[in-house]
């Protein structure tokens, strides 16, 4: 029994040591958004590591989740070609292994278990995924509520998936036994009577955290329901919203700042109105691997913010790079042993 207790106390520090190799190892990626699109890959420190073209044109903007990662697998907006380029990483890079059309310009993706969501303009798409190879052709295919260019964001929740438009609709799509989008989509809720301009959201099992920007306000929605609202205090326009273990933060334009929330059950509690501050208004924002980082810009250039992020949901700025103004969309790629 000794040598067993052992044993567990060898292999906790171990398991420790391995977490911090792995979050040490993560990638944190970005696109330039230009004509040429690129997309810009940096180490957790910040340091800009390869560049890699997308093989399609950029140009979107008023969005979020134009890139996002699951695994090795990255899929980059392409706004102007009407496509979403794939990519999948090889040690401290990332090789483009895959073009997919769009049924309208894209302006966010998700992942779900079994397939890529793409939200355009006008539709939301599903695409299956057999292992890294997605799918050319849509499983499914639905035209938006308001369907007038002003789509942000996709994310899923369970057997739906959640949906912004900017001109004050936040919508569900139910999706298929087999994770197909199928019908028509429903306007959620209980929407308040104030919405103006929902923005981000952040997903987690069944609840949707959906901001409402122009309201200064951030809503809890779970089963096609407004649940909770709260208000961003004295911070205004919280655009883009991440979760990262019990915290939700708020990239908030144009307070050019981050704001943490601690979110359970119904609860949204900022308990931190300014957890960070930003060099230009913020466009997007994602965590992992311990990590939080931010796309922000004011005019003439963008800047790539990345912060560790704390067991309190403290924030410790790591590195803050510049780049060429209009870059869009950030994510983490979790590491690799």
């Amino acid at each position: 029994m000794l040598n067993r207790f052992r044993f567990f106390g060898m292999l906790v520090p171990l398991i420790s040591a391995l977490a911090a190799a792995h979050a040490q190892n993560a990638l944190v990626v970005t696109a330039t958004n230009a004509a040429q699109n690129q997309l810009l890959v940096y180490d957790s420190t910040g340091q800009l590591i390869h560049t890699v073209s997308t093989q399609g044109q950029g140009g979107v903007g008023g969005n979020a989740g134009g890139i996002e990662a699951k695994g090795s697998l990255v899929a980059v907006v392409n706004f102007g070609s009407q496509n979403v380029s794939i990519f999948e990483r090889a040690n401290r890079s990332l090789r483009m292994t895959q073009s997919v059309p769009a049924a309208s310009n894209p302006v966010s993706v998700a992942f779900g278990g079994s397939h890529l969501y793409i939200l355009g303009t006008t539709k939301v798409e599903s695409h299956r995924m057999y292992g890294s190879i997605v799918n050319s052709n849509p499983d499914g295919i639905v035209t938006l509520l308001k369907a007038d260019g002003s789509a942000a964001q996709v994310g899923v929740v369970q057997d739906q998936l959640i949906i912004t438009e900017k001109s004050n609709v936040i919508e569900t799509v139910d999706l298929l036994p087999d994770g197909a989008v199928s019908g028509f989509p429903t306007l959620v809720q209980n929407i308040p009577a104030n919405v103006n301009a929902p923005f981000g959201l952040a997903t987690r099992g069944n609840n949707a955290y959906v901001t409402i920007a122009h309201a200064d306000e951030i809503s809890l929605v779970r089963n096609g329901k407004v649940l909770t609202v709260t208000g961003s205090g004295t911070q205004h326009a919280p655009c883009w919203v991440t979760l990262a273990g019990p915290f939700l933060f708020s990239a908030n334009s144009p307070s050019k700042s981050i704001s943490r929330y601690s979110v359970y059950g119904q609860q949204i509690v900022q308990d931190a109105a300014v957890a960070a501050s930003l060099n230009g208004n913020p466009t997007d924002i994602a965590s992992g691997e311990g990590l939080v980082a931010v796309i922000d810009g004011n005019g003439t250039v963008s800047h790539l913010s990345i912060f560790g992020v704390d067991d309190d949901g403290n924030l410790t700025l790591r590195s803050a790079s510049t780049m060429n103004a209009g870059a869009n969309g950030v994510a983490v790629v979790q590491g690799q042993d």
